[in-house]
C-alpha cells in the first residue's frame, strides 16, 4: 500500500444559477494575533481555542467565474511574494483543467500581495493571465501609486503593499479598466466596501433567482470578527472605515439569508452568517457532490 505525501487540489465548484463559481485555492498563511486591532487579545485567544484553532492560520482563495462563455477570476493569490505555503493558484488552475490563457478578466477586490501578487512573474515579467483584462475600482490605483501615502508606511509595507503592488500591475497598464460601481463581468456587480483599503470591492454574483456574496476581505480572522465585529488589522488602510464596511456586509448578507464567500474564509469558504445578539456566526454550507 502506497500512503499519499499531498492532497488532492484546492479546487470546488458551486452553481449560482446558470454561473459556475469555482473556489480556487491559494493556500493559506500563518501568523499571529498581534496583528489585530479593536478587540482584546485574551479575549480574540479563547475564541480561537474555543474553535480548535491555536492559532492564526489564514486561507487564502481565489474565484472562477464562468459566465455567459466567459471567465473571470476574482483576485490571483500571492505569487512567490509570501509564505511557501502560498501561491498556489497556477498549480491548482492547472488541476482544474483551466489554461489561465483563457481567463480574460481578473477581478481585484483590493492590490494586497495575497490578492494581486499572482498577476505577473517576477522577474521575468511574464503575465500569468496574457489574455485578461485588469478591472478594480477606481479608488485602488490612485492609492498605490501615491507616493506620498507611501512615504508614511513603514519600510516593510512599502516594500509588500506599495512597490509589490505597482510591480504586478505595471505590466497590466494597457488592460486595466476601473469602475465605481455596477455591473462588471456578466452576472456579476461591484459593492464597494471601503475601508480595508480604498478600493476595496465585494461582488455579487446573480443567476436565476440566486446569489453568491464574495465579500473580499471583510473578514481575516473569520472566528474573531463574527464574535466582535469592530475587530479590524493593522493592515486596515482606514480602521473606522472597514469596521463599517463590514457592520453593512454583516447586516445585509445575514438579514437576507446570502450565501457568502471570502478570500479568507476557511477553503472552500461557502458559507452562511447568521447573527447572534449583536454578534454573528459563521455556518460552512455542507459539501456538494454534483452540480
Amino acid at each position: 500500500m502506497t500512503q499519499p505525501t499531498q492532497q488532492i487540489p484546492g479546487v470546488y465548484h458551486r452553481k449560482i444559477g446558470d454561473i459556475v463559481v469555482t473556489v480556487i485555492s491559494d493556500g493559506y498563511l500563518d501568523g499571529d494575533l498581534s496583528v489585530m486591532r479593536n478587540v482584546d487579545l485574551d479575549q480574540a485567544h479563547r475564541v480561537l481555542k474555543d474553535a480548535f484553532r491555536p492559532a492564526r492560520r489564514t486561507s487564502v482563495n481565489t474565484f472562477l467565474i464562468q459566465s455567459k462563455g466567459r471567465q473571470a477570476l476574482v483576485d490571483s493569490g500571492s505569487g512567490d511574494y509570501l509564505q511557501k505555503s502560498a501561491g498556489k493558484v497556477q498549480a491548482n488552475l492547472k488541476a482544474a483543467g483551466v489554461d489561465p490563457a483563457s481567463i480574460d478578466t481578473v477581478l481585484l477586490t483590493h492590490m494586497h500581495p495575497d490578492h494581486s501578487a499572482g498577476l505577473t512573474e517576477m522577474p521575468s515579467g511574464r503575465l500569468y493571465f496574457p489574455n485578461a483584462e485588469l478591472v478594480m475600482h477606481e479608488n485602488e490605483l490612485p492609492h498605490w501609486f501615491d507616493d506620498s501615502a507611501m512615504s508614511k508606511a513603514d519600510e516593510r509595507s512599502q516594500k509588500m503593499y506599495f512597490l509589490a503592488g505597482r510591480e504586478q500591475v505595471a505590466p497590466y497598464k494597457n488592460r486595466t479598466r476601473l469602475f465605481k460601481e455596477g455591473e462588471v463581468f456578466p452576472g456579476v456587480t461591484a459593492v464597494p466596501s471601503p475601508g480595508h483599503t480604498p478600493g476595496h470591492t465585494a461582488y455579487l454574483i446573480e443567476s436565476g433567482g440566486e446569489q453568491l456574496m464574495i465579500w473580499g476581505d471583510t473578514v481575516h480572522v473569520p472566528e474573531v470578527q463574527t464574535a466582535f465585529p469592530e475587530a479590524g488589522m493593522a493592515f486596515d488602510t482606514d480602521l473606522a472605515a472597514a469596521a463599517a464596511s463590514r457592520r453593512r456586509m454583516f447586516d445585509r448578507v445575514a438579514a437576507d439569508g446570502v450565501l457568502i464567500a471570502g478570500m479568507h474564509l476557511h477553503f472552500p469558504a461557502f458559507s452562511r452568517l447568521a447573527r447572534e445578539g449583536n454578534a454573528y456566526r459563521l455556518y460552512p454550507e455542507a459539501w456538494v457532490h454534483s452540480l
